[in-house]
């Protein structure tokens, strides 16, 4: 019995010996694999990000409307009076001056009426002279004189009537365009309000669009424009009108761009894409991918500033374009967490690696 309790006693203070050991020599210097871990982790604290300068240049903004062509304006020229068309001297396609014969209708008893209008004017005339002689003698009333002067102007009426309704045969150009369709022939009977012909100017051509509410406030007259058609014609021209009610079906509001059109060789009809320059501001160029939220949700681009951390800069995308997008709220020259800008916050320390000065090693990253 006592030799079991002392067999037992032994064995404890073995053990408490032993844990004594393990105690007293944990303070001891650290194997070369303990003093690499804890490197490790001290290097780990500080996260590693890859950094590029971006400097602000000056960018001029464009707004990109899709429209068509359109003539600046179009008369259905007809007829005036009644009578049958003698002459036809234009065809379709054909360009015109203004003051050119469409149709010419017959004339008929027109300028007899003129000429019988016009010796009804000469009588009036010699009339009016010899009242004028006999009050001057006191030897005709008021109310004679009276009824001459008004029958003599009855007769100056009455001759110009006749002479504008021969005028009125002859169906004009009211301005320079070209012939687009023609609705009479030689033969035909045209009354008053018939067609004759359907003039377009194309000079200048229009262009117009509809411009959304976003996008209405950066669209200016005056501001230029450079736009190409679908049959690959640029043009260059100017806004010319803003409209001030948007349409009630596709809240857009109506544009139009002057383009000049000297020779007409630009159809009206055609799909084009205009470039609206709205204005002129300091902006980054920047890749998409570097786009970020911060925890308000807004969305910007992580830089570092001199002190190595993590600033964050909310951003407005100006103009998107096929080599990135411009954005403005930047500093003037910035550096760019290009790599490495999900995994750091703001204030946050950082080794940051520039590409532009040790590219080598920013790609091991």
């Amino acid at each position: 019995m006592k030799k079991n309790l002392l067999l037992a006693t032994l064995i404890g203070v073995g053990l408490l010996l032993w844990l004594a050991s393990g105690i007293f020599t944990s303070g001891r210097e650290p194997t070369i694999d303990t003093k690499t871990a804890a490197l490790a982790q001290t290097e780990q604290s500080v996260p590693r990000v890859r950094v590029a300068q971006f400097n602000a240049e000056q960018r001029t903004l464009t707004r990109m409307l899709r429209g068509k062509t359109a003539s600046k304006r179009m008369a259905q020229v007809s007829a005036e009076t009644t009578g049958r068309v003698i002459t036809r001297p234009v065809e379709r396609g054909d360009r015109v001056a203004a003051g050119t014969v469409l149709c010419e209708l017959a004339v008929n008893d027109r300028q007899v009426s003129v000429e019988e209008a016009s010796a009804a004017l000469s009588r009036a005339e010699i009339e009016y002279a010899g009242a004028l002689e006999l009050k001057d003698r006191n030897l005709l009333s008021k109310i004679r004189i009276a009824q001459v002067a008004a029958e003599l102007e009855s007769a100056r009426a009455g001759l110009v009537r006749q002479q504008l309704s021969l005028q009125r045969t002859r169906i004009v150009a009211p301005f320079d365009g070209v012939i687009e369709t023609l609705h009479m022939d030689v033969g035909d009977l045209a009354s008053v309000g018939a067609l004759c012909a359907t003039l377009i100017d194309l000079d200048p051509l229009l262009v117009s669009a509809n411009v959304s509410e976003r996008d209405i406030d950066y669209i200016k007259v005056g501001s230029p424009v450079t736009a190409r058609t679908s049959t690959d014609e640029r043009l260059l021209g100017e806004v010319t009108f803003v409209g001030s009610m948007s349409d009630p079906t596709t809240r857009t509001y109506p544009v139009e761009i002057t383009v000049p059109n000297p020779d007409y060789h630009l159809r009206a009809g055609l799909t084009t894409v205009a470039s609206v320059e709205t204005q002129t501001v300091l902006a980054h160029r920047v890749s998409p991918a570097l786009f970020t939220l911060n925890d308000a949700g807004l969305i910007g681009l992580r830089a570092v500033d001199k002190n190595s951390r993590v600033v964050f800069h909310p951003v407005t995308i100006v103009e998107d374009a096929v080599d990135g997008a411009w954005v403005t709220g930047l500093p003037g020259v910035v550096r760019l967490i290009t790599v490495g800008q999900e995994f750091v916050s703001g204030g946050q320390l950082v080794e940051a690696l520039d590409v532009s000065v040790a590219p080598a090693m920013a790609s091991r990253l």
